[in-house]
This record gives structure tokens, C-alpha cells and sequence, in this order.
């Protein structure tokens, strides 16, 4: 991800039907704002989102990758797992393909022992990406007001 990906972003996390499960659609600077957050994390990490590029004509359509995210109250975060595809799409098998990869990236790269992802309870379509990639609903969680189910998985196990 780079800030030159800004107006594909923009169209993808400024479109109010993709961004349903959100308080609002992003603005243009919100977007800005959020591809800089993640450049962080890669300066802090060495990873974070990455920027999903359809092979055909190397279009930036989504995002996929890791960020450590706040679970309840707690201090301390979690490996979490996130992906989201431009709304026309949506259906392909993108999401899964890419979480796929971001899943063995945590598993063998970071040799990571747990990963998670936070979805919202309607947000059917991501909690079926997380099942496609071996996580299973933990718990229901509760973070600055909203509540929202955990699913996980363990890295640890071999892949059967």
C-alpha cells in the first residue's frame, strides 16, 4: 500500500454500501489519514495491510493483511486479520484468496501461534471469508461501546 493508491481507495472505502458495517463512509482525507496509519505499522512492524492488485491489469481493488487490534478492554493487543474488496467485486473469491496468503504469511513468516479477526454480528459475507480460512467464532466482544464477534485460529495446528 502507498499513498499513490489514494483515489482507489478513496472510491472503494468512500462507497456508503461497502462501507455498511462502518460509522460512515471514509473522506478523501480519512483515507489519506488510514493509508498513513498502515505505512506506520509496516515502519513498526515490517508488515500491515497490503493492497490487492488484480493480476490482469495491476488495479488496486481491496486491501488484506495484519495490524494488531484491542480485544474488550484490554491493553495488551491481538494479531488480527483484515480484508475488504471494492463492492463490484464482491462474490469472486478475492477476499479469501487474499486472506489465505495473509493467514500462511503470519504462520510461516512471523511463525505467529494465534490470529484473529473482529467482525460485525450482520456482516455475514467477512465472518464467511473467516470460516473459508479456518477461524472459528470465539466470543462476542465489546469495544468503545460496540459489540462485535471475535473469530480466531490456531497457527500452531498443522493444516489438514
Amino acid at each position: 500500500m502507498v499513498l499513490a493508491d489514494l483515489d482507489d481507495f478513496a472510491e472503494m472505502l468512500g462507497d456508503p454500501g461497502a462501507m455498511r458495517f462502518y460509522p460512515a463512509p471514509f473522506t478523501r482525507v480519512q483515507v489519506r489519514e488510514w493509508i498513513e496509519w498502515h505505512l506506520s505499522n509496516y515502519d513498526q512492524h515490517d508488515y500491515g495491510q497490503w493492497a490487492l492488485e488484480l493480476k490482469d491489469t495491476g488495479e488496486t481493488v481491496g486491501d488484506c493483511g495484519l495490524t494488531w487490534q484491542r480485544v474488550s478492554y484490554s491493553e495488551s493487543r491481538e494479531l488480527g486479520i483484515a480484508w475488504q474488496v471494492r463492492r463490484d467485486l464482491w462474490n469472486r473469491g478475492l477476499a479469501t484468496e487474499a486472506a489465505l496468503a495473509v493467514r500462511g504469511f503470519a504462520r510461516t513468516s512471523l511463525r505467529h501461534p494465534r490470529l484473529i479477526a473482529t467482525i460485525e454480528r450482520d456482516n455475514l459475507s467477512s465472518q464467511s471469508v473467516a470460516h473459508k480460512i479456518g477461524m472459528e467464532f470465539e466470543r462476542s466482544d465489546v469495544l468503545d461501546g460496540e459489540t462485535r464477534l471475535i473469530f480466531s485460529t490456531n497457527l500452531m495446528v498443522p493444516l489438514g
